[in-house]
């Protein structure tokens, strides 16, 4: 077992080696999210993976492997590169290590690397997740940040997703 209080000790943009180690984490992170959009896995087990594979073949997508040490803990998946906003498309860190700092940090190396605007979108439902980007939002933007709703695409019986929008400065994080 790791220790839940180890510190980060790499955000990297995943290479095609690390594939294989992005694809098991997201097995767990879509599994998280099935309980807010009802999804369940494909009759193999699997869950629909359209972003993480445009992540690795799309020049719009970046993927981020977050990792503790030796451990994965972590993924990222950044869209919009080729546009005028970045779009935190996927988040996740392993429960084990949720609430130790290791998220925020995550977050904040991810958007430094591109400062202008960002959005990310998450689900009321996810009390953790409204907590969670509300602060993000606030330690990247002070209080330079706004929050709407936005109704799901083609998904017309869920709740509308909150997206926050925000501004990651040049030069990265104060």
């Amino acid at each position: 077992m790791t220790d839940p209080s180890m510190r980060l000790a790499s955000v990297r943009l995943a290479g095609p080696a690390d594939r294989p180690t992005l694809e098991r984490l997201w097995l767990m992170f879509r599994h998280d999210m099935s309980e807010f959009d009802g999804v369940t896995p494909d009759p193999d087990g699997t869950f629909r993976s359209d972003r993480l594979h445009a992540a690795f073949t799309d020049a719009d997508y970046a993927p981020y492997l977050l990792t503790s040490g030796a451990f994965p803990v972590g993924l990222a998946l950044v869209r919009g590169l080729t546009g005028p906003t970045r779009v935190l498309n996927s988040f996740f860190v392993v429960r084990g290590v949720r609430g130790t700092g290791i998220g925020l940090r995550a977050v904040q190396e991810v958007v430094a690397a591109y400062p202008g605007p960002w959005a990310v979108a998450f689900q009321q439902g996810n009390v953790s997740a409204v907590r969670f980007w509300r602060r993000v939002a606030v330690e990247i933007a002070g209080e330079a940040w706004t929050e709407e709703l936005r109704a799901v695409p083609g998904r017309p019986g869920l709740p509308p997703d909150s997206w926050i929008s925000f501004a990651a400065p040049a030069g990265g994080q104060d």
